[in-house]
């Protein structure tokens, strides 16, 4: 059985990178989320185990001094991790797994993951960007003009990823991240020929 791919999307928050993750999921059964953990605090809207795995400082502090991510970073004033005993397991199961994860934490699994799929999800402008952040309603004024700041230097990283998909239009973006997966699943280089018997 092939491996299955890693597949990192970032971008700005506010962005739309969640719900384009959410539609992958949907539409493709062999696709797994790798679910972070997080120091900040959960949203009303947010359940644990779903969302995030919600840490104290202490038990995420543990969590690094002992290993058990394969990314982490900190970002917005709180931690983020991926762990990675859930990521290694489906992938050599075969599975797809999608890390939905902020910039700093997706260059720290580029190196860890060299032949992980990189997608740079990019607003249509940054007004846009903007009204995505406040309709959210989660954020207070204070934590927008922040993450607004922090998307102004993320842009710049956009040069480090494989990919990069505007998300004006919702299905568009979506399509154009499935159409990518597909591509790599052909590629020779990922041992493609094999399902042909060569």
């Amino acid at each position: 059985m092939a491996q299955g791919l890693l597949i990192i999307v970032s971008g700005p928050s506010g962005v739309g990178k969640g719900t384009i993750c959410k539609e992958l999921v949907e539409r493709r059964p062999n696709l797994k989320v790798s679910i972070s953990c997080t120091t900040r605090e959960r949203r009303r809207n947010e359940e644990e185990g779903v969302h995030y795995f919600y840490k104290t400082e202490e038990e995420f502090n543990r969590m690094v001094m002992e290993g058990q991510l394969l990314e982490h970073a900190y970002v917005h004033g709180h931690q983020y991790g991926t762990p990675k005993a859930y990521v290694v397991d489906m992938l050599e199961k075969g599975y797809d797994v999608l890390l939905e994860i902020d910039v700093q934490g997706s260059i720290a699994a580029m190196k860890s993951y060299p032949d992980a799929v990189t997608v740079f999800v990019l607003p249509p402008d940054r007004d846009q960007l903007r009204e995505r952040l406040q309709n959210r309603a989660t954020e207070t004024p204070e934590q927008i003009a922040l993450r607004l700041r922090n998307a102004e230097l993320e842009l710049f990283m956009v040069k480090e990823y494989q990919y990069c998909v505007i998300n004006d239009k919702l299905e568009d973006a979506v399509h154009d991240v499935e159409a990518i997966l597909d591509a790599e699943h052909c590629k020779v280089s990922r041992g493609a020929q094999g399902a042909a018997g060569l």
